[in-house]
């Protein structure tokens, strides 16, 4: 019984300490941390906005794939829309900012910040979806650039190819404003997004549009060229893969490229100062820097080349493409053999990367006489959507094409454009003096012709100062004054006679460069000018113009092929046989060709220290050598291009 008082105490102790923390009951609330009852905050706990002004509603939504990841998707309809197409895209660059960049209730003026075609999506009225790709942005899951198809390179249950299958299936059952039928489409990373929709499509994809897309990063589009690597796109791979939302951003002490990159001495030493370690991709990149079974193996052409051709498809090129200038050609190279339905089309303007979503009038310098873009979305793009999404009328021709110089678009069967025949394969020489001949003999003396390579002072690839791959000058680099390059003495220049009758070309004219190095590696640039009359009375800037028609690199030490590179006999005349990017021109009467040979083109490709090393983005400064570059004219093997000459 003694101890009956020390358990009342204890049991009035617990009550008290239950009481105390038991919630108040309403009312007796105490305010939280920073507000107060006699001054209360203006901002309301959760706000919901009335767009009732609006001309469509927007709907954002987490779509679940087959493996419970769930992708952030935004889909945009119409006002008043019944049995509505629905135009779809995948990217890595936010869905939120690109059918919302400009706050408007118009949905035409809302999605122009998209890399869609947003007067066509207005015009017919379809309805606009924009996904996240899995691991950017809203989307769940793990982001790896340019997810290769399930197999050696991606052993997981995903691919881009499933999330583009599950995301249509859930549309198709969820958004009762539309007729069940879907186009995808989109632009660079968004245009390899339709490509990956056409393994194993859904059945309710009825057509598909990739414009300008990447295709196979280490042959010709985003990563390498031939080998040569692109080092400028460093910065879009820092901040790509360095956050989910492209939170970190790239910085730069110097306002030229050029002496940035110069300084920093090899891609792989720039890197390192970034941080770039930490990045998967970046990490994959480095450690394949020749074409192995990494690269061929998820090279999109040829994955398609195993598919059938069931969705209608239609891709889009640039002939002046400064990112992605391989890729939509190689695709439809890859398709056409097994289009026995008659579903592929293909499309070639005279535009940089992406300019067929906006005012195709001109790229830099050069004129067309019309907006081009305007006549793809309203003459090509909008009539072939609405015969698969509308049951519109077939009107599209298999292949529509601009012939740059002649300034007009023309139609035919298949690609190349054969004009009134077959393409006769027609040889450009070089010879003694500058000289360059179209159709000469192999009888023609031999020569050579030399310069000094020096890594020292590389040969920029557009007039210095070189600025970042997101201004302008970006955009119309490939079409800009070659006439900085051709007064370089580590540059040769070969040029024709003034024309007197049209000289038209039609698909890719192919090198066959003869030369020796006194170093044991070298890079190879070769570029096809269209040379302009000394004066030009209706455009008096574009007097003596040397305008860029087919230019690219190769890396030497990939002759023998390019799975594995091999050193360079020094002093030894070798073949360098490539192809250059394809080409739809008209050389004109007053006009001359040119050929320029040089071996840097800085900074966009790293420099070749023309000293070999098993691994050129870790080259170190003693590695980087000047070299003799001699080039073969004339004789039974010296250098020439073959072009694809058809008739006019």
């Amino acid at each position: 019984m003694k101890a009956l008082p020390t358990l009342r105490y204890s049991l009035l102790a617990v009550a008290l300490s239950i009481a105390l923390a038991a919630p108040a009951i309403a009312g007796d609330t105490p305010p939280a941390k920073g507000t107060y009852a006699a001054l209360p905050s203006e901002t309301p706990a959760s706000f919901k906005p009335v767009h009732d002004a609006f001309d469509y509603d927007s709907r954002d939504v987490m779509i679940p794939m087959r493996d419970g990841v769930k992708l952030h998707t935004v889909i945009l309809v119409p006002r008043g829309a019944t049995h509505a197409g629905i135009l779809f895209t995948r990217t890595p660059y936010d869905a939120t900012e690109m059918t919302s960049a400009v706050e408007s209730g118009h949905l035409g003026v809302a999605v122009s910040h998209d890399d869609d075609a947003s007067d066509v999506l207005v015009q017919d009225g379809y309805i606009r979806v924009v996904q996240d790709i899995r691991g950017k942005y809203g989307s769940e899951g793990d982001y790896v650039m340019n997810r290769p198809l399930r197999g050696p390179l991606n052993p997981t249950p995903v691919d881009d190819s499933t999330d583009a299958y599950d995301t249509i299936d859930w549309l198709v059952k969820h958004v009762p404003e539309s007729n069940g039928r879907v186009a995808i489409l989109g632009i660079s990373y968004d245009g390899f997004e339709p490509l990956m929709a056409l393994v194993h499509p859904h059945p309710a994809l009825k057509a598909a549009v990739p414009m300008n897309p990447m295709v196979d990063g280490w042959m010709g589009d985003d990563w390498f060229h031939h080998g040569a690597f692109r080092q400028q796109n460093l910065e879009y791979i820092y901040e790509q893969t360095a956050s989910r939302k492209n939170a970190h951003k790239w910085w730069s002490n110097y306002a030229d490229d050029y002496q940035f990159f110069l300084e920093g001495v090899s891609a792989g030493a720039i890197a390192k100062q970034y941080g770039m370690e930490q990045l998967g991709f970046w990490n994959k990149l480095a450690a394949h820097p020749a074409y192995d079974t990494f690269w061929s193996g998820q090279a999109v052409d040829k994955a398609l080349a195993r598919e059938p051709v069931s969705v209608p498809t239609m891709l889009v090129a640039s002939l002046w493409d400064q990112e992605d200038i391989y890729g939509a050609f190689a695709v439809y190279k890859a398709m056409k053999p097994h289009d026995d339905a008659h579903k592929l089309f293909l499309v070639a303007g005279p535009w940089f990367h992406g300019q067929e979503v906006g005012d195709g009038s001109s790229l830099g310098a050069v004129r067309f006489g019309s907006d081009t873009g305007l006549y793809f979305r309203q003459k090509i793009l909008r009539p072939f959507l609405a015969q698969y999404l509308k049951d519109g009328p077939a009107i599209t021709a298999p292949v529509n094409a601009y012939v740059t110089g002649d300034n007009r678009w023309e139609t035919g069967p298949s690609w190349p454009m054969d004009g009134k025949g077959a393409a006769t394969p027609t040889r450009l020489r070089p010879g003694a003096n500058g000289s360059l001949v179209l159709g000469r003999s192999a009888s023609e003396p031999a020569g050579t012709a030399q310069y000094v390579s020096d890594p020292a002072h590389p040969v920029p690839y557009r007039p210095r100062p070189v600025g970042t791959m997101s201004g302008t000058g970006w955009q119309h680099w490939l079409t800009s004054d070659q006439r900085n390059a051709s007064s370089r003495p580590d540059v040769l220049t070969f040029t024709t006679p003034v024309l007197t009758a049209p000289v038209r070309i039609s698909g890719q004219p192919k090198v066959h460069l003869v030369a020796s190095t006194t170093g044991t590696d070298s890079d190879w640039v070769v570029k096809l000018i269209d040379v302009y009359p000394d004066q030009v009375a209706a455009q008096p800037e574009m007097g003596g113009y040397q305008l860029g028609i087919a230019m690219d690199i190769f890396r030497g030490r990939y002759r023998e092929g390019f799975t594995v590179g091999k050193a360079i006999t020094p002093n030894v005349p070798l073949a360098y046989d490539f192809s250059l990017p394809n080409a739809n021109h008209a050389f004109l009467p007053g006009h001359r060709i040119m050929v320029q040979v040089q071996s840097s083109w800085f900074p966009l490709y790293d420099r070749n220290p023309q000293t070999f090393v098993p691994n050129i983005l870790f080259a170190q400064p003693t590695d980087y050598r000047m070299a003799t570059q001699t080039v073969s004219l004339g004789g039974a093997d010296g250098t020439y291009i073959e072009l694809p000459v058809v008739s006019n």
